[in-house]
């Protein structure tokens, strides 16, 4: 792996910012990567496991290394956004292994790294979602966009899982009635229609739409149904 040579110069970067002026300074600041962000590092090398920590750290995230997947794994979840950069043979569990255990961690992305790979092992592992697959030496260059690419893919999916929450903090705020109104309509039905389904007037329907529109901090039905369908209720009509 080329650590030394990009390593030395991402160094000289750093010193170089030290002696800009501060607009300047400012505006190198905007492009680096968010302080928050973290890489963790599994490989039972001691040598990489010090290279790549200072590779990543001096491109400006925050980083954490591991001598095995069960060291890892004692470690409690993230909460900002992350990636692991993860070799293939480790001892005990296995890299591809740890990967099966955080099949549902969409929002901590893989990089695999390896000495020896071969052609299943890169295909298993990308067919489990891994978003890149390294062989060593690789540059660091490349590394280090895989896990740019990897933390954007993590800052999304955690977006996505704050906003899926939200919904599901909504939702549980309805009545049982405005749940059966949202239902239908959802479904496609008007206010004399899910009247007829519930046995109540088309002015009570109303109400309870409206109650239940302001709960959902919905503006539209259009947003109204993409709401319920992220949530996994029935949005098709009903027969």
């Amino acid at each position: 792996m080329s650590y030394g040579n990009d390593v030395y110069r991402h160094v000289t970067r750093v010193a170089l910012y030290c002696e800009l002026p501060p607009v300047a300074r400012a505006l190198e600041v905007v492009a680096m990567p968010e302080v928050t962000s973290i890489v963790l590092v599994v490989d039972d090398d001691v040598s990489v496991r010090e290279s790549l920590e200072l590779l990543i750290r001096t491109a400006g995230w925050q980083s954490e290394t591991f001598a095995s997947a069960q060291e890892f794994l004692s470690r409690p979840r993230p909460t900002v956004p992350c990636c692991l950069v993860l070799d293939v043979t480790l001892p005990g569990l296995s890299g591809l292994e740890l990967q099966e255990r955080l099949a549902e961690r969409t929002d901590m992305p893989i990089i695999f790294i390896t000495g020896h790979g071969d052609v299943p092992m890169t295909v298993q592992a990308m067919k489990a979602g891994a978003v890149e697959f390294l062989t060593k030496p690789f540059n660091d260059a490349v590394l280090l966009d895989a896990i740019r690419g990897a933390i954007e893919r993590s800052r999304a999916a955690l977006r996505e899982e704050s906003e899926i929450q939200r919904l599901r903090s909504c939702y549980a705020s309805l009545t049982p009635r405005e749940r059966e109104v949202m239902a239908l309509v959802v479904a496609g039905l008007l206010n004399k229609q899910v009247g007829g389904e519930l046995g109540i007037s088309e002015i009570t329907v109303k109400a309870h739409r409206g109650q239940m529109m302001r709960k959902m901090k919905a503006d539209s039905l259009a947003a109204l149904v993409t709401m319920a369908s992220r949530l996994g209720l029935q949005t098709a009509p009903t027969v």
